[in-house]
């Protein structure tokens, strides 16, 4: 059996390398509140806006992708490979409910901006009394 040593302090190794290759990114959002909206900022840089998909659905939003790469060759004899190429993916539950039918997404100089109208809040549902009949 062999014992794996890790030290948290030491990073010059990602936890990647300690755990093997991620198959996909998950890309960095920041996420705020501004103008009764919630936005929601992704730095995508290098990323062709066609290959990006934004839903938002219950509540969630997920930004999912593809980022390809224009060629890659495998003769180099790389030293250390950090950048990646491949699909990602991402989904986080908005901080508030949104209008989903009215979101809107704009991807300008690398950051993918998304913008969502808050909806009203719900009415507070009034506690409806039912008669228990006896048969």
């Amino acid at each position: 059996m062999s014992l794996i040593r890790w030290n948290p302090f030491f990073m010059e190794d990602s936890f990647e390398d300690f755990l093997g290759e991620a198959k996909s990114m998950m890309p960095a959002m920041d996420v705020y509140e501004k103008d009764g909206k919630v936005v929601v900022e992704s730095p995508l840089p290098g990323i062709d806006p066609k290959n990006v998909k934004v839903e938002v659905r219950d509540g969630i939003l997920t930004l999912s992708g593809e980022e390809k790469a224009e060629s890659e060759v495998d003769e180099k004899n790389y030293y250390r490979k950090e950048v990646r190429h491949g699909s990602f993916h991402r989904a986080v539950r908005l901080p508030a409910e949104v209008l989903e039918d009215k979101v809107e997404a704009v991807f300008k100089n690398g950051i993918l901006k998304i913008t969502a109208p808050k909806a009203k809040e719900k009415e507070v549902k009034k506690a409806i009394k039912i008669k228990v009949e006896e048969e």
